[in-house]
């Protein structure tokens, strides 16, 4: 097994949501969302640094009171991806080194799925592996909805594609993920792991038609022949979207006794 290169984690964190502003200050048990994540996201042994990259002064002053490393980046970025970015860049991230995106808004993140992120590059034909993400298979009824992002696989685990429409198609209606030949829905975990300069490259390219058609940057990376290799994991994401999740969250750490 390949040895891992130099890690970090960095924690996009825009106060300005059109659906939820002020969402990373958000109390989640008592502590701001974005320290939340970032103490998950710090349990995870794999990483030189986490830190927190806002364009905000107030989430700068709460990590400052918690005591959670961040850096102040441009208001003007179009995705957390460019900021995270510029985050590497502040952090000094070493051209070899691996930069994960973690989601600000996933503060039941489980450690666990970072490793299971971070694996592929250590994996047979690691050196080749420029940009890794997670999926998890899901449920029929939940392929349907197109809040939830898919993603088919090839034979060597990279994404063919990503859609908020329902793939593959089930044509005669008798593949429920069972067999050898069945193809179930997975459904994308939006966390990525970068090589340094793979990072680089896809902030300087345009925008495709496939991700203005979309909504999903990583098409980005698809259209311009980037591969993206895929993790399954077993592990479930729980995002905070609108302020109604965060009752559904807190639960799901009270029972983690968290």
């Amino acid at each position: 097994m390949k040895s891992l290169p130099k890690c970090y984690a960095i924690i996009p964190a825009r106060y300005d949501s059109s659906r939820f502003p002020g969402k990373p200050l958000v109390e989640i048990l008592g502590v701001p969302m974005c320290v939340r994540v970032h103490q998950r996201a710090a349990k995870c042994p794999l990483f030189a640094k986490v830190a927190l990259a806002t364009d905000d002064e107030r989430i700068m002053a709460a990590a400052k009171a918690w005591g959670v490393p961040a850096v102040l980046t441009a208001r003007e970025h179009q995705s957390g991806t460019d900021r995270v970015l510029e985050a590497a860049r502040i952090i000094g991230a070493e051209p070899e080194s691996v930069v994960v995106n973690v989601q600000g808004d996933e503060p039941a993140l489980e450690p666990e799925m970072l490793a299971e992120l971070l694996a592929p590059f250590t994996g047979p034909g690691g050196d080749a592996v420029q940009v890794a993400t997670l999926a998890t298979p899901m449920s029929r009824a939940d392929a349907a909805s197109p809040d939830r992002v898919k993603v088919v696989l090839d034979a060597q685990s990279r994404a063919l594609y990503f859609s908020r429409a329902g793939i593959p198609f089930d044509r005669d209606g008798d593949r429920d993920g069972e067999g050898e030949d069945a193809v179930g829905p997975l459904l994308h975990v939006g966390l990525y792991a970068f090589r340094m300069a793979a990072l680089e490259r896809f902030a300087a390219l345009p925008q495709g038609r496939l991700e203005r058609t979309e909504k999903l940057e990583q098409l980005r990376l698809l259209e311009n022949g980037i591969p993206i290799h895929v993790a399954v994991t077993s592990r479930k994401s729980h995002g905070v979207d609108r302020p109604e999740d965060v009752a559904h969250i807190e639960k799901i750490l009270r029972e983690q006794d968290i």
